[in-house]
């Protein structure tokens, strides 16, 4: 093997590390970092691996951003080979975290290297936020070092996540926002009996499906220039007794939104409270937001990203705030510009997840462009 991000990323997907666990592959970016003269600080929160690593001072203070951790494998059988095993076939990677986003990380080590072996005095600041609680309930990953950040008075200024983002070609996409995930646990109280004397109780089943129906035929708003229409969709319903001659006395339904910034999450659990209430439920939503929304504009890390990619690849990509949260809902509501780029997201959390080895080289050449791009000019 030549390609030196190819070997670091199939050194790190050869590490475990399902969510929480890190299982070393910081450590091993680290020792990289520390001898590139990186002040590096780790911190860990709660049962959660981070670090914070910075090469100078001076502004602008442009950042990578990842995550160590992966999600479970599912069954073994499902995979053709160990999937903490890397293998190369037909030109692909394969391995747990080849595309989500070991890869990427991979790729940020060796697009520095080459960047300030090439540059040695930036105009600006390089630095990297990585933590292994991406996949997992994100509350002592990205969050807290960023809240940590802002107590040392850093400002970070342009954001690159290595989110898998290309969908049929390396970089053909660039995800420069995320839709807000509002989630909601509905209870709906009814009042239990025999089915044979449906007037002696009240089911809740029948009470809230019109609701439930209703809810889910609103349109909540159009969208904007940078976002689809908001959606609702219902995840779980679960009533009864396990009893086909009970009417249950509650039924718990759970539900997602995924909003623009056409709409808040405020006016979304009034709204919905309201229909609720019109129709004479008796209820109780236990409400949950797991990110708002953000948006990055065409400014100049968007412009150095396509620039960029142009540069790597010829490509004129396009821009996109579909798909999950990210760790990038923690970031930009410091001010900060955020885009995310990474390797293709087909086979992402699935078995068998594998990236194109040749993408891996270009996709540190496109880190290492946006570099230039940002901090040469």
């Amino acid at each position: 093997m030549s390609d030196p991000t190819l070997e670091l990323a199939m050194e790190l997907i050869r590490r475990p590390s399902v969510t929480p666990e890190d299982h070393g592959c910081q450590d091993v970016m680290i020792e990289r970092l520390l001898a590139l003269g990186f002040e590096v600080t780790r911190l860990r929160f709660g049962d959660v691996d981070n670090f914070w690593a910075q090469l100078g001072d001076a502004a602008p203070l442009l950042t990578f951003a990842g995550h160590t951790d992966v999600v479970p494998t599912g069954p073994k059988e499902s995979w053709d080979t160990d999937p903490f095993v890397p293998e190369i076939r037909g030109g692909m990677l394969y391995g747990r975290g080849a595309a989500d986003m070991k890869s990427s990380l991979a790729a940020f080590i060796t697009a520095i290297e080459g960047f300030l072996k090439d540059n040695p005095e930036p105009k600006g600041a390089i630095a990297l936020l990585i933590t292994s609680d991406e996949e997992g309930p994100s509350v002592d990953g990205t969050v807290k070092v960023v809240e940590w950040l802002q107590q040392q008075g850093k400002k970070i200024d342009y954001c690159v996540v290595g989110e898998p983002t290309a969908s049929s070609k390396l970089g053909d996409t660039i995800k420069n926002g995320r839709r807000g995930s509002l989630n909601g646990v509905l209870t709906v109280h009814g009042v239990q009996g025999h089915v044979a004397y449906p007037h002696l109780a009240k089911n809740p089943i029948h009470l809230a499906m019109p609701a439930l129906v209703e809810l889910a035929a609103i349109e909540w708003d159009q969208g904007n220039e940078y976002f689809p229409a908001t959606t609702f969709q219902i995840s779980n319903v679960y009533a009864g007794t396990g009893a086909n001659n009970v009417i249950p006395g509650m039924l718990e339904a759970e539900f997602n939104f995924r909003f623009s910034t056409a709409v808040t999450e405020k006016q979304l659990r009034l709204r919905t409270e309201a229909l609720l209430q019109q129709h004479r439920l008796s209820f109780d939503i236990d409400w949950t937001l797991s990110g708002r929304p953000f948006v990055t504009a065409e400014a100049e890390l968007v412009q150095a990203a396509q620039q960029a990619i142009k540069e790597v690849t010829g490509l004129d990509t396009g821009l996109s705030t579909s798909g999950g949260t990210s760790d990038g809902r923690f970031i930009a509501p410091t001010g900060a510009q955020v885009v995310e780029i990474g390797p293709l997201n087909a086979t992402i959390h699935k078995a068998n997840e594998c990236v194109a080895v040749d993408d891996l080289e270009l996709l540190s050449a496109i880190y290492g462009h946006i570099m230039r791009n940002l901090l040469l000019n």
